[in-house]
């Protein structure tokens, strides 16, 4: 990991530019889901990332890109990805008072929707467990509090999506944020057991999955 000093300063740095940025890109532009998280999000999201691992000079280890715990990184993922996409269920019916099957499954197609799901969770999950989470863990020591402030910050990011796309009210978008924030503690509780990114990554598509294809 990089110095104390320089941590704070590029974890503070990425964090404020994905909230503010990724914010305003929200308020002021509406593009199909498929390009925004597909070809923006990764553009937005993790140029900046790399460019300060780069400044780091830290290996890609160090933002959890490694082979080490492989197995049990999916077997961690599976076993929790069940009950997240439970949780992912639950977000479909705050968002749309309900999830007609019959309705929705199909009208995405389903290799496109695996791959919106997989790309969303790269970009989100490097940066925000693998970078930010990984980082301020290091400067604090803590891994409660670590992965709280990080949970939270994530769950931020999410409020103009909840607001501005899916048009939620303000009880709505509470619950968006408080099933967020849960999710978000428990990809960084996983990715501190396994150190290992693949983790976050798979757990987040068991999540992501129902809310991607059952809209």
């Amino acid at each position: 990991m990089p110095k104390k000093e320089v941590a704070i300063k590029h974890t503070t740095i990425l964090a404020a530019y994905i909230i503010i940025v990724w914010g305003f890109y929200r308020c002021l532009f509406k593009l199909p889901e498929e390009i925004e998280e597909v070809i923006i999000k990764p553009l937005l999201w993790l140029t900046p990332m790399f460019f300060l691992l780069r400044k780091e000079k830290m290996g890609l280890s160090s933002i959890g890109i490694t082979s080490k715990n492989l197995f049990p990184s999916i077997y961690f993922s599976v076993a929790l990805g069940v009950v997240f996409a439970l949780e992912g269920f639950l977000i479909n019916i705050v968002k749309y008072k309900g999830v007609d099957f019959s309705a929705n499954i199909g009208n995405t197609p389903l290799l496109l929707a695996l791959t919106v799901s997989f790309v969303t969770a790269v970009s989100e999950e490097l940066t925000f467990r693998g970078y930010i989470f990984g980082r301020i863990w290091h400067v604090l020591g803590s891994e409660f509090w670590s992965n709280l402030l990080t949970s939270v910050l994530w769950a931020l990011v999410h409020i103009p999506v909840a607001i501005f796309w899916w048009e939620l009210d303000f009880s709505g978008t509470l619950s968006i944020l408080v099933l967020t924030t849960i999710f978000g503690v428990a990809s960084a509780i996983i990715y501190a057991r396994t150190k290992n990114i693949l983790a976050s990554i798979l757990l987040h598509v068991f999540w992501e999955w129902p809310i991607i294809l059952f809209r």
